[in-house]
């Protein structure tokens, strides 16, 4: 049986979740820098002879930023801190080749758009927030060093050239996206489950019984549907534990609880109630058969045997209880349950009773 997860995250798994989410934003940064240099190349080509290093800037910023970016955040005593500083630079640099391109309106509304969804997939408003005040003042800073060029007019070549950004950055966001929401959806549901089990016994937990329980109590008054209850108590599981120690106790533990797994239905439901306590939910079953089952599972459990320990052996007392219209309270059934299992114990445990 598999270890469940710790409750509370190490420093290790925060540091590779961190690490995960860099490698992510890395090869979508790849997708994005060097797509979006095809509209600013465009622009750039229909200006008159800009100079060689604003060509050299955009091939460092499409071809090469994207991996110091990745470096630099793997690198970091706190990846994910960085890798908000590497966005945030990202969109600076997007406001200083919206000022380069002199505002040329077609790829600067798609610039703008495209960077401020993805920011809010990555980080929220918050994020969004500081990616503006970035783009801004990578754009007023850059402009105002320019001279403030304004030529807003785009070519038809350049609006071409937005395509493949507009399409494949945004197909490509929206899978990423869609992609994180279903690891959302599963780990919510392994939540859910590790919610309702013990993890020791791989068992349901006594708060997932009682649920199942009550929702017996229900179909009770609404169909007539019959239920039982099995309570169930390991004989002298101290004297167990103080002997063999408690290794040897917990394998008893889930000797009994497979035991109860392998004798249930699948509409039935076994529990760890508590301690070395088990109860058991029995759907659609009535008094006689419910006690000829708990009957059933005593002999097994009385045959159990138990390796580098022979002459071990275990029993339980049980205690079964029918669901009755006189149990207006969940506790009033268990409470038969449990005087059942309190008379087997009093004739000498290794008994099923039933009220």
């Amino acid at each position: 049986m598999s270890s469940p997860p710790p409750l509370i995250a190490t420093p290790h798994d925060n540091r590779a979740r961190s690490l995960s989410f860099v490698n992510r934003i890395y090869r979508m940064r790849i997708v994005g820098t060097g797509l979006y240099m095809l509209p600013i190349a465009s622009v750039l080509m229909e200006q008159v002879q800009p100079p060689a290093w604003i060509w050299a800037a955009l091939i460092i910023n499409g071809l090469i930023w994207p991996h110091i970016a990745w470096w630099l955040a793997r690198r970091a005593e706190q990846p994910l801190r960085q890798e908000f500083g590497n966005l945030i630079a990202d969109t600076a640099l997007a406001g200083a080749w919206i000022a380069l391109m002199h505002v040329s309106l077609v790829p600067t509304i798609i610039i703008v758009s495209i960077l401020s969804a993805d920011r809010i997939a990555a980080g929220g408003l918050r994020l969004l927030k500081k990616t503006l005040i970035a783009i801004v003042a990578g754009f007023v800073l850059t402009w105002t060093c320019l001279g403030y060029p304004f030529q807003p007019e785009s070519s038809l070549r350049t609006i071409a050239a937005c395509f493949p950004f507009l399409f494949i950055y945004g197909v490509s966001l929206s899978y990423v996206t869609h992609q994180l929401a279903r690891q959302i959806a599963r780990q919510n549901r392994e939540l859910e489950r590790l919610s309702r089990l013990d993890p020791a016994l791989g068992l349901p937990n006594r708060r997932y019984f009682e649920d199942r329980a009550q929702h017996a109590m229900s179909l009770l008054k609404r169909t007539g549907q019959h239920a039982s209850l099995l309570l169930i108590d390991v004989d002298h599981f101290k004297s167990i534990n103080d002997r063999y120690g408690h290794a040897v106790g917990d394998a008893v533990l889930q000797a009994v609880a497979s035991t109860l797994a392998r004798a249930v239905r699948d509409i039935d439901l076994a529990a760890r109630y508590g301690g070395d306590e088990f109860a058991v939910l029995l759907a659609a079953t009535e008094a006689k058969s419910a006690l000829e089952i708990g009957e059933r599972v005593r002999q097994q459990v009385e045959k159990l045997t138990f390796e580098g320990n022979p002459e071990l052996r275990c029993s339980i007392s049980l205690g079964s209880a029918q669901l009755q219209p006189s149990h207006s309270m969940l506790r009033d059934w268990i409470a038969d349950a449990d005087s059942a299992m309190y008379q087997a114990k009093q004739r000498g445990r290794n008994q099923a009773m039933s009220v």
